[in-house]
């Protein structure tokens, strides 16, 4: 995220700090080095004029066709693919070895083909819709053209997992009676494949690229606008004056401004390295271990993710498998998002209370005047939250968000757009979405694939067979298998995958779980195998900037995070938290047992509370807060007298100190 646009630190040691921290070209290479999505190549002169230029298109084309002339379902989604194919060839290479300030002709190629296998859908839309069932061999070789085009642009843009994936479903569906078991099917023809994969709304131009098409590009590009007036780093001073004072504030500092980049933001990595570039020095400087602070920054940015209204744009994919409101399932999030921050706020504050920690000091935090006059920059976001509460189109709701940030950062100089600028935005929002585009295109093969099977069924009740039909066994297992299947992949496609492959299993329960609470369930795991060991790319990418042990780092992102690995079984078997068949009285009554119960969990997981806790104690504290996540009104009384007592025993204990001390 660029620091240009809203400067409002003219601290010198607050400058001191950014100094100590990594530089722009730091922070792109570190995110190149574990988001794909963020390798660009470096192009200069007339490319980079032109692979702007056609960016800002892709752009204009979105923002035209949303607001004025809706095109047929399936020839948008086909133009909207061949923008982003194009996009990719041209912007990222093949391998990062090959990235270089130039572009070999094979990339050209393969941009044309990109740009011609959407252009062929629209050319040929009525040829095509007369001819269902019947494709010609032209139909069949532009089709086998994009499924490996797809392909090729995901492995680039995305990585090898999402690629991996796919391949494995294609080839189960090709090679089908062949499998064993229950996998076992009749097998789909080349032909079929092919024609199921690119000709019909159940594969790559699905329901997760309509998706892409339709909400996720807007709301990116909103972002984006917001960038560019400086909300970013607007956070970041922010966050520096709310909790940057506390105990351990630059650890609290990175939960606050985490929380608030979520709001806009796509991908944990990205919010890895971009805020934790300053706060990872911070923490390091007022005395958290290495490994301790690197964890708390990728457990914050990778809770950006589930943090509504934008929630790694999962939220509007959620909206259409489970065909509910866009605002509901913002809504449903909210709590669970809320409690997860507090959960890591616990634990930074125990662990810097157990190593007698210090906030930071008023030289040290931007002028608090300075930053509460630009609290207007959050305008845009209230606004765009009120639209969608209101019932306006997630589209719409972009739109004028989008018109909201150009207006609001007109107030003042430092933070109105030029002509330039508004430019610049659009060509940085196509850019940032074309991860999601080639990601949703390649999930929707997965879709078609299931489509085609009946896998996901299969799968389902292979889960249900192992878990003997019971409700915790089958949880178990579907976080287990949701966290390997979004080892590596971004929030959307490891959302499409677990959401198709996993959550039927809860779903097939006799135990009524709402479908909104399974999908969240699975989104959660999805999320969390960012900073879950082995594939935990955030919390790697969090120990580059800490020079930590990667693994250590990661290990210590679960502990920190561990209020993650906890909600989503408190929603499944309290609903009342997503605002399920409740009232506001009742949800808050779940709320409050859950943040009380995670006190007891963090101060047995740090060793602290009032004082150090002992080895017994510390196994107390965790059994009695989890007694208290646990629904049920026996087991909240004995969480309850658990803690109680042993908070009565440490403040007597703290008290004969201190006398005896006087």
């Amino acid at each position: 995220m660029s620091r240009e646009g809203c400067a409002l630190t003219d601290n010198p040691k607050v400058s001191q700090l950014e100094k100590e921290s990594m530089s722009q070209a730091e922070i792109e290479e570190m995110i190149g080095k574990y988001d794909p999505d963020f390798n660009f190549r470096p192009l200069e002169g007339i490319l980079k004029t032109v692979t702007a230029g056609f960016a800002v298109l892709f752009s204009l084309y979105q923002l035209y066709v949303s607001f004025f002339t809706p095109l047929p379902d399936q020839v948008h989604r086909a133009v909207h693919l061949s923008f982003g194919l194009g996009l990719i060839f041209l912007l990222y290479p093949s391998t990062k070895k090959g990235k270089s300030g130039r572009i070999p002709w094979y990339d050209y190629l393969l941009s044309m083909l990109g740009i011609g296998v959407g252009l062929y859908w629209l050319l040929n839309y009525e040829a095509l819709f007369t001819r269902i069932g019947n494709f010609t061999t032209v139909d069949m070789i532009v089709g086998g053209i994009a499924v490996l085009l797809v392909l090729i642009a995901a492995l680039r843009v995305v990585g090898i997992a999402i690629v991996t994936i796919t391949v494995i479903f294609l080839l189960y569906a090709y090679f089908g009676e062949y499998m064993p078991g229950f996998l076992e099917h009749r097998g789909v023809s080349l032909e079929r494949l092919i024609s199921q994969m690119y000709f019909t709304p159940e594969g790559i131009l699905g329901t997760p690229l309509m998706v892409s098409a339709s909400f996720i590009f807007l709301f990116l590009l909103f972002g984006s606008f917001l960038d560019k007036t400086g909300v970013g780093e607007y956070f970041n001073d922010l966050s520096l004056v709310v909790a940057g004072r506390r105990i351990g504030g630059p650890a609290k500092v990175t939960i606050f401004s985490s929380a608030l980049q979520g709001t806009i933001s796509g991908s944990s990595v990205a919010n890895v390295v971009t805020s934790g570039a300053f706060t990872i020095p911070m923490m390091k400087r007022i005395g958290y271990r290495r490994e301790f602070a690197g964890a708390v920054e990728a457990s914050s940015s990778t809770g950006g993710q589930i943090m509504p209204p934008i929630m790694g744009a999962a939220a509007f994919l959620m909206a259409e498998f489970t065909n509910t409101p866009y605002y509901q399932v913002a809504l449903a999030a909210l709590i669970p998002a809320l409690l997860y921050f507090t959960g890591i706020w616990i634990m930074v504050h125990f662990e810097a209370k157990r190593q007698g920690l210090r906030g930071l000091r008023s030289d040290e935090l931007p002028k608090r005047r300075a930053v509460l006059k630009n609290l207007y920059l959050l305008i845009p976001i209230a606004a765009i939250i009120g639209f969608l509460m209101s019932g306006m189109s997630p589209e719409r709701s972009a739109i004028y968000g989008i018109l909201s940030v150009i207006a609001v950062g007109a107030i003042r100089k430092a933070t109105r757009m030029s002509f330039k600028d508004i430019l610049s935005a659009l060509a940085a929002g196509a850019r940032s979405a074309l991860g999601v585009v080639a990601a949703t295109a390649c999930a929707g093969m997965i879709v078609g694939v299931v489509t085609l099977t009946g896998i996901g069924l299969k799968f389902a009740n292979g889960l249900l067979d192992l878990a003997g039909g019971l409700l915790l066994p089958t949880l178990i297992l579907t976080m287990l298998a949701s966290l390997v299947l979004g080892m590596g992949t971004p929030t959307t496609a490891n959302y499409i995958i677990t959401s198709t492959i996993a959550a039927p299993a809860i779903v097939a329960l006799d135990y009524p779980v709402p479908l909104l609470a399974a999908h969240m369930f699975v989104f959660y795991f999805g999320i969390v195998a960012d900073i879950t060991p082995p594939v935990a790319l955030a919390s790697y990418a969090a120990s580059g900037i800490a020079g930590s042990k990667p693994l250590k780092t990661g290990v210590e992102s679960t502990r920190v995070a561990i209020a993650a690995f906890i909600i989503p079984f408190i929603f499944v078997y309290q609903p009342q938290l997503l605002l399920i068949d409740t009232n506001w009285m009742e949800a808050a009554g779940v709320t409050v047992t859950a943040v009380i119960g995670m006190i007891g969990v963090g101060a047995g997981l740090i060793g602290y509370w009032i004082r150090r806790l002992h080895a017994i104690e510390r196994v107390i504290a965790v059994a009695a807060g989890l007694l208290l996540i646990i629904p049920g009104l026996i087991t909240d009384l004995i969480g309850f007298g658990a803690l109680g007592a042993m908070l009565i025993l440490q403040l007597v204990q703290r008290r004969k100190q201190a006398g005896g001390h006087g």
